[in-house]
C-alpha cells in the first residue's frame, strides 16, 4: 500500500513540474492574443471615429454600431444576427402567431434573399412566390449586398400597402415581378381536417399555438368520425413549414411517440448539450402516420419528420427538406434589444446531424408542376360507358341500398381523383395510409 501511495505522490509532483514548465508558454501566448484583441478594439474605435468626422454625411452614431454588431454576427452563420429592440419586438410577436407582413420565410444564400417557403393563406402564397424563389429586388432596388434584416426591412411596410419584388426561379429564363399587398399575418398553426378516411393535420409553424392546435384538431376530427377505429390514420402535412419553436417540435413528436429520444442538442462545450425524451401516450392511439415533407421544411420541422423516421412510427414522403440543423438562442440584450445567436447544432434519434443535407424521405414523390393550360374539352375525354349506350340494357338485380352503396363509393373514388390533381403528394399519402390500414393493426414501430 505504502509503494502504491508513493507512486501516487511521485505523479502528482511529476504532474506539478509538468505544469509549471508549461506555464510560462501558455500564459506567455495568452498574454500576446488579449494583446492582439486589445489592439483590434483600438482599430475599431479609431475607424468609429473617423467615420463620424470625416464621412460625407453625417452618421447616426447608434445606427453605425448597431451595423458593426450585425455584421459581427452575421459573418458567423446566416442564422445569427443583431435584434434591434423594434425587431425584438416583432419577433416576441411573430411567435405568438400574429404579425404584419408578406407572410414568407427566407433566408440568404450567396447575397440574395432566398424563400425558405411562404406560408399559408398569406399574401405571398396568394401571390405565387414558391419555396426556393430568390427575391433580387425590392420595388425595383437590388437586395444584393444588404444583410438579411435589412433586405426584410426593406419588405416591411403599412398594412395595405403594395410591394414589387423581383423574383428568380428555376426553370424560367428571365427574372420576373410580383405584386403583393401587404397584410396583417395571422397564422393559424395547424389546419385539420378529414380526405377519404384519414385526417390531415397541416402544420404551418411552429409557435406557441402549435401542440395545442394539433392535440385538439386531431380529437375533433376522431370524434367526428365516430371513433379511432374509424380513420385509416394521421398525415402529418410539413411542407413549406419553415419552423420555429424548439420546444413545440419536442411536442408535435412526442404526440405521436410513448418512448425513446426525439432529439439532442451539442454545443462547444459538451456541458451546452441537451436531450429531449418522448413521454408515454400516442395521440393516434398506433394509428399509421405518414409524414409529408419538401424542400420548404426547415429546422422545427425536420426534427419532428427526423424524429418519426428514425423510430419507425411514420413513413416520410415528398421530397428533401431544407436542411437547416442549427440552434438559436435568443439573448436579451440591454435598451430591449436581442442577440440571435447560433449556439447549438441538432441530432435526430439516431444521431445523425441534417444541417446543409436535409431530410431524406422514405419514398420520394414530386409534387407535378401545376398545368397552366388545359385546352381539350372535359366533355370529349369523358369515358365512354355501356350505360351512355342508346338502348343499353338497365341493371335490375340491384337493391336501393346496394346502389346507394355504389354511388358513395363512386363519389369518393371521384373525389379521390380530384385530389390527385390538385395535390398529389396528399394524394399519395392517404393511399399509402389505406395500404397500412388495410394490413391490419401491426405498427411501424415493432422490430
Amino acid at each position: 500500500m505504502k509503494k502504491i501511495m508513493l507512486a501516487a505522490a511521485g505523479g502528482a509532483v511529476l504532474g506539478l513540474v509538468a505544469t509549471t514548465q508549461l506555464a510560462g508558454p501558455l500564459l506567455a501566448q495568452e498574454s500576446r492574443s488579449s494583446t492582439s484583441v486589445y489592439e483590434q478594439l483600438d482599430l475599431f474605435g479609431d475607424i468609429f471615429e473617423r467615420i463620424r468626422s470625416n464621412y460625407v454625411e453625417e452618421v447616426d452614431d447608434r445606427e453605425l454600431i448597431e451595423a458593426a454588431i450585425n455584421g459581427m454576427l452575421t459573418s458567423l452563420d446566416p442564422h445569427s444576427s443583431y435584434l434591434s429592440p423594434e425587431a425584438a419586438q416583432r419577433m416576441r410577436v411573430s411567435t405568438s402567431g400574429e404579425f404584419g407582413g408578406l407572410g414568407i420565410e427566407v433566408t440568404q444564400e450567396e447575397g440574395w434573399v432566398k424563400v425558405v417557403s411562404p406560408m399559408d393563406g398569406t399574401p405571398a402564397d396568394a401571390a405565387g412566390i414558391l419555396s426556393g424563389d430568390f427575391i433580387t429586388a425590392v420595388d425595383g432596388d437590388s437586395v444584393l449586398g444588404l444583410t438579411l434584416d435589412e433586405a426584410v426591412q426593406m419588405m416591411r411596410g403599412p398594412v395595405g400597402a403594395e410591394i414589387i419584388v423581383t423574383i428568380v426561379r428555376e426553370g424560367e429564363p428571365e427574372p420576373f415581378d410580383v405584386s403583393i399587398i401587404r397584410d396583417t399575418i395571422k397564422l393559424t398553426a395547424v389546419r385539420s381536417r378529414t380526405e377519404g378516411n384519414a385526417v390531415v393535420l397541416r402544420v404551418t409553424t411552429f409557435n406557441e399555438q402549435t401542440f395545442p392546435n394539433l392535440r385538439d384538431g386531431l380529437a375533433e376530427q376522431i370524434e367526428a368520425a365516430g371513433g379511432i377505429e374509424n380513420i385509416d390514420g394521421v398525415v402529418l402535412d410539413l411542407r413549406n413549414n419553415p419552423g420555429g419553436l424548439l420546444n413545440q417540435a419536442v411536442y408535435v413528436s412526442d404526440a405521436f411517440l410513448d418512448a425513446g429520444e426525439i432529439v439532442s442538442t451539442r454545443g462547444r462545450e459538451p456541458s451546452d448539450g441537451d436531450r429531449f425524451n418522448a413521454t408515454p401516450g400516442d395521440l393516434a392511439e398506433g394509428k399509421p402516420v405518414v409524414v409529408l415533407i419538401n424542400g420548404g421544411s426547415a429546422s422545427a420541422s425536420e426534427i419532428v419528420a427526423g424524429a418519426l423516421q428514425d423510430h419507425r412510427r411514420a413513413i416520410v414522403i415528398g421530397t428533401n427538406s431544407f436542411g437547416k440543423g442549427s440552434v438559436q438562442t435568443v439573448v436579451p440584450l440591454s435598451q430591449d434589444g436581442a442577440m440571435r445567436l447560433t449556439t447549438a447544432r441538432y441530432y435526430t434519434p439516431s444521431g445523425r446531424s441534417i444541417q446543409s443535407l436535409g431530410i431524406s424521405p422514405d419514398i420520394i414523390v414530386e409534387q407535378p408542376r401545376p398545368r397552366v393550360d388545359d385546352t381539350v374539352d372535359s366533355e370529349e375525354t369523358q369515358q365512354r360507358t355501356e350505360a351512355g349506350l342508346r338502348g343499353a340494357l338497365s341493371n335490375d338485380s340491384l337493391t336501393e341500398d346496394e346502389i346507394r352503396q355504389i354511388e358513395e363509393d363512386r363519389a369518393r373514388a371521384e373525389a379521390a381523383a380530384a385530389l390527385r390533381e390538385d395535390d398529389y403528394q396528399l394524394a399519395y399519402a392517404i393511399d399509402i395510409l389505406k395500404g397500412l390500414n388495410a394490413l391490419g393493426p401491426t405498427r411501424l414501430t415493432d422490430n
